[in-house]
Order: structure tokens, then C-alpha cells, then sequence
């Protein structure tokens, strides 16, 4: 595929994008990712990160009868199970709050958009909540995953940056959805129903947690960042160096 970034991006390309994630605190190379996305100029309070996933062909008929219900408990169900890991690493267990919004499928453009509110589990009520808005787009072999990392209360105004994105993104000829071959591909052993709450909840271990330092640190220059999986995320400030400044505070972990 080729993504045609807009003006006012820019991209951090493999293999500096992991160099990236490292040096914010996030261990680990994930294979599946391709890079990302921040806009230019300082408090922007978003970024993009951009994967591929070889799954194989992706069926999307069961995007017809879902239940956004279902999927919500089930979304909740792994994250109480991922809260068990959290609690051994030393990080907050976290709360699903509910569909920032939910579950919806393009069958045309093959498109599939979802976002979800989460926060520290027992926060008081008034705690600024955190949203991964998570866009795909299903090609012949796989899908792209543009994962949009923002506070909640910011969403209504940087979801379509991940929107033109997906429009800025382009399957080549040949690895459209459409070129899918029943007799001579592999077909994925999930659905879209898996891409919002199984594979995540098996995968997922952390959700973002974006808007508690936007609110928090944006004046000393936040960057979150997503590490794990189509809705995780660790989110972690980054040092801004001012001239004469004795010390920085150290990076809050979510």
C-alpha cells in the first residue's frame, strides 16, 4: 500500500519509529509496525501509529449482526484479565468505560472504525479519560491498523486526522480487498468482530490512558505513545529541554 501523507505530518519511518518508542520508555520491536504519524508544529496532543497486520483475508459478514453490547462486555471480560498482568508489572489496573464510539463497518470501502473510553480503575469520577481511536482498513492479505492515541474530551476534534488517513491510504492494485481469491489465499481464522475485542482482549495487556496527561502534562510537552496491540498504549512524557533548566520531572507511566 502507499500512504500519501498529507501536509502538516510527518512520518517517522522503521527503523527509527522503534528507536523512538524505546527511547519513550517502550521495550520491545513490533514487527507489524510500519511507523508514525504526529503532526507538525507543538501541542497538537495526537499521534497515529501505523501497522500491518498479514493476517490473511479478513470475512467481514459478521459485521452484520453484531451486538456493540456483546462486544463491550467481551472488551471488558480481557481487560479485567489483562488488569492481572498490569498488577504484576507495577502498572494501575484500568476500567472500560464504554464506546467512545461505537463499532462501524464500511462494506465499500472496507473500512472499520471503533473507539473506547478506559481510566484508572477506581479514579475518582472527574479524572480526564483516555481514548484510542482505532481505524483499519482491510486489504486482499491483511489490514492496516492507524491507531489515533488522544484525550476523550479531544476526540470530536482530532478524529479526522485518523479519518483522512485512511484516506491517504491506498492498497495497490492487486492487494485490494476486492483481489481476493477463495481458491489461493489464506483466510484469516477471525472476523472483524475480533479486530475490536478478540484479538485485542488477547493481546492487548494496556489501553490507552492519553487524556490523564494530556490534561496533566500538556504544557511541559506530552507525547503518548500506543505499544501493545490495536487499543494498547503506554503513555509517557517526554523530557523538554529548556535552556538553564536544573532538572526535568521524571516520565509519568499509565
Amino acid at each position: 500500500a502507499v500512504l500519501k501523507l498529507p501536509a502538516g505530518h510527518a512520518f517517522v519511518p522503521q527503523p527509527h519509529a522503534t528507536r523512538m518508542l524505546n527511547a519513550m520508555g517502550n521495550p520491545g520491536n513490533d514487527p507489524r509496525l510500519q511507523g508514525l504519524i504526529f503532526p507538525q508544529g507543538d501541542g497538537a496532543g495526537w499521534f497515529i501509529t501505523v501497522r500491518y497486520e498479514d493476517s490473511g483475508h479478513i470475512l467481514d459478514d459478521d459485521a452484520r449482526e453484531w451486538n456493540a453490547d456483546e462486544l463491550l462486555q467481551g472488551f471488558r471480560d480481557g481487560t479485567e484479565a489483562a488488569n492481572e498482568e498490569r498488577q504484576k508489572l507495577g502498572v494501575p489496573a484500568l476500567e472500560i468505560l464504554g464506546w467512545a464510539e461505537k463499532p462501524v463497518y464500511d462494506a465499500a470501502t472496507h473500512r472499520l472504525v471503533w473507539a473506547m473510553s478506559s481510566r484508572e480503575k477506581g479514579a475518582p469520577a472527574d479524572q480526564p479519560q483516555g481514548v484510542n481511536y482505532n481505524t483499519y482498513v482491510l486489504g486482499r492479505e491483511g489490514y492496516f491498523s492507524l491507531n489515533l492515541v488522544t484525550g476523550l474530551a479531544e476526540l470530536p476534534q482530532h478524529k479526522g486526522a485518523a479519518l483522512g488517513m485512511l484516506d491517504a491510504l491506498k492498497f495497490d492494485e492487486g492487494k485490494r480487498y476486492a483481489d481476493y481469491n477463495a481458491s489461493t489465499d489464506r483466510t484469516a481464522e477471525y472476523g472483524l468482530a475480533a479486530l475490536v475485542v478478540g484479538v485485542a482482549a488477547k493481546k492487548l495487556g494496556f489501553l490507552a490512558l492519553a487524556g490523564v496527561f494530556l490534561a496533566k502534562f500538556a504544557k511541559v510537552g506530552l507525547v503518548a505513545l500506543a505499544v501493545l496491540g490495536g487499543g494498547a498504549a503506554k503513555l509517557f512524557q517526554r523530557k523538554k529541554k529548556a535552556a538553564g533548566a536544573a532538572s526535568e520531572p521524571a516520565p509519568p507511566q499509565a
